[in-house]
């Protein structure tokens, strides 16, 4: 079975997004901003806060056109 999408370590989820061809624009007061080239906004979250809380990787896959289901393939692949 695959992990729960509310129990994603920092380590997983910015795995997840090179996965996807993101790359690490900056770091700004606590918030790494990562980008890509088909995306109309960045992907933003705190680098403080492990695991990622679910409302903020929902918000940041809905911002990749990506579901939850997307997550939980690639964790259950690199598992």
């Amino acid at each position: 079975m695959a992990k729960q999408a509310k129990n994603i370590s920092i380590r997983e989820f910015k795995s997840f997004l090179v996965f996807h061809g993101l790359k690490h624009i900056r770091t700004s007061n606590g918030h790494e901003i990562w980008s890509g080239k088909d995306l109309l906004r960045p992907v933003i979250f705190q680098n403080h806060i492990d695991p990622v809380p679910l409302f903020i990787i929902k918000n940041n896959l809905r911002t990749m056109n990506l579901t939850l289901k997307d997550l939980r393939n690639y964790l259950e692949i690199m598992k």
